[in-house]
């Protein structure tokens, strides 16, 4: 789900996916966005739902013998699935439902109001579609909004929209608490392990550490056996948090050789993690891989959150998970999220340019 902001030279411009069927153009047309082979987007309904088990983030930080059972339960989940249903974070359903307005409300906006915030080509940041790096690139049937957030100093407001009116401030205080639930997450996620509660904190470090929203729209497709929200992947991040739309489902997560459908639990924020922790880790937590399936009669939201190290931060595996039974699986990186991008949109696995 992750992007940085590469350097992409002469950029073919492409209409967003909402142009495109307001042009009326036919599938048959848009070669581009069509999966060869067996990977195509259709959401089958046969699918299995995957079984996540709600993590409470009270328990987690309490100081009572519950906290060790749901310590216990994060460790499973990360191990197994990479992945899991965030609640008591502290944010009611009525605020969440104000983020997916927001949301909503932004993608309903003219088409000339949108485009005020059109990112600029060679930067992902803005309002578009699919970065274009190669002429052999199957695109994805979305389209973004994609923000810097944290730390203030480094938002470009001229991206940020003013209109809805509420946007900014309420995505101001969606990402505050989002930046002290990520601090949160990553000391519990030491001490399931048994670790310095800061081991993973550190190597993440909050004082440089980046936030990056990408607000997702999934306009209704035509040929949703053939195309793909978003293509599969994994995430270039430490975590990163995940708010489904209320009524239509599309994300799914790969396991055990097969698709499971991500159910919608609509007071939750989905967690996962990205291979940024898996490297921390030493491969212990998984960066689930995973993709968004197309709808052919709705459209869908969702809003991704994004936290990653600075590009400068050195992530490698802790030193106490490296032994003689499990040995060092990957190599010291920096600057992780230039090469994921180059891989991601090639639809390669970046996690493998880190393994030893």
């Amino acid at each position: 789900m992750a992007e940085s902001n590469p350097t992409v030279n002469e950029e073919p411009v492409f209409k967003t996916v909402q142009e495109l069927i307001a042009g009326g153009e036919q599938l048959s047309e848009l070669e581009r966005y069509v999966h060869r082979g067996s990977d195509g987007g259709f959401l089958d309904v046969s699918q299995p739902e995957m079984v996540t088990p709600l993590i409470d983030l009270g328990r987690l930080s309490s100081s009572s013998p519950a906290a060790g059972e749901e310590l216990e339960k994060l460790r499973s989940l990360l191990s197994t699935w990479g992945c899991f249903q965030l609640i008591n974070h502290g944010m009611t359903a009525e605020f969440l439902d104000k983020v997916r307005e927001i949301t909503k409300q932004f993608f309903q906006l003219p088409r000339e109001e949108k485009q005020k915030y059109s990112r600029e080509a060679g930067s992902i940041e803005g309002y578009g579609s699919d970065v274009i790096i190669s002429e052999h690139q199957t695109l994805d049937w979305i389209d973004r909004l994609y923000l810097t957030v944290h730390p203030e100093d480094h938002r470009k407001l001229k991206f940020w929209p003013g209109k809805p009116e509420n946007f900014r401030e309420i995505l101001h205080d969606y990402i505050t608490k989002l930046a002290l639930i990520a601090d949160e997450l990553l000391k519990a996620l030491a001490k399931s392990l048994d670790l310095e509660e800061n081991c993973f904190l550190g190597q993440y470090n909050r004082e440089t550490a980046k936030l990056y929203a990408r607000f997702n729209y999934y306009p209704p497709c035509p040929r949703p056996d053939l195309v793909l929200g978003v293509k599969p992947h994994d995430d270039a991040s430490a975590i990163t948090f995940l708010l489904q739309d209320k009524e239509v489902e599309g994300l799914q997560f790969f396991k055990d050789g097969q698709w499971f459908r991500a159910p919608i639990v609509p007071q939750a924020i989905l967690v996962n993690l990205g291979d940024q922790v898996e490297i921390m880790s030493n491969g212990v937590f998984k960066s689930p891989v995973h993709r968004v399936v197309t709808n052919s009669e709705k459209d869908r939201i969702s809003l991704a959150v994004f936290c990653i190290p600075d590009s400068d931060q050195q992530i490698e595996p802790v030193e106490k998970l490296v032994n003689e039974t499990r040995p060092r699986l990957y190599k010291s990186v920096k600057n992780y999220v230039d090469i994921y991008f180059q891989y991601y949109q090639l639809g390669r696995r970046p996690i493998e340019a880190a393994r030893i």
